[in-house]
């Protein structure tokens, strides 16, 4: 059951892959839940990260807005309400830094009824463990696929 589950989620991000589409990204969270899923789903987009952060830096660098330093594809986990995991493009100047950088952690707070997503480029592919925050690390992009075709 779990191979099959995880098989067709691989499937799916493949066939985004391949779809022409303006932009890209990786919501997971209706698919996979559960203190594993910060693994798997981390794992899954560590098999695309190299193929999206090209295509990213190419956008970008059509677009004459290119990043200038180093870039890389993480995954992001989300602790605010329920379990979610998704992708972000990380930039820095150091190498160091970002090669430091496992994932991004979201945080989804209120202030007065105002949404707020904090997103942090974290050392640790789990956040539900101990972590520190990578300083010089930037979040340049939000990888985002719907896999559902709600859009």
């Amino acid at each position: 059951m779990k191979r099959t589950k995880a098989f067709i989620i691989v499937l799916v991000f493949l066939a985004a892959l391949a779809y022409p589409a303006p932009a890209m990204a990786v919501n997971l969270g209706n698919v996979i839940r559960g203190g594993a899923a910060v693994i798997g789903g981390g794992a899954l987009v560590t098999v695309i990260a190299g193929p999206l952060n090209d295509f990213i830096n190419t956008a970008t660098l059509n677009r004459g807005a290119q990043f200038q330093g180093y870039t890389k594809v993480v995954p992001i986990v989300s602790m605010g309400s329920g379990l979610r995991i998704g992708a972000a493009q990380v930039g820095g100047t150091s190498r160091y830094s970002v090669n430091q950088t496992q994932a991004v952690a979201q945080l989804d707070l209120t202030f007065q009824r105002i949404g707020v997503r904090v997103l942090i480029p974290i050392d640790s592919l789990n956040p539900l463990q101990q972590f520190r925050r990578v300083q010089g690390v930037g979040v340049t992009a939000i990888v985002d696929v719907d896999i559902f075709g709600s859009r």
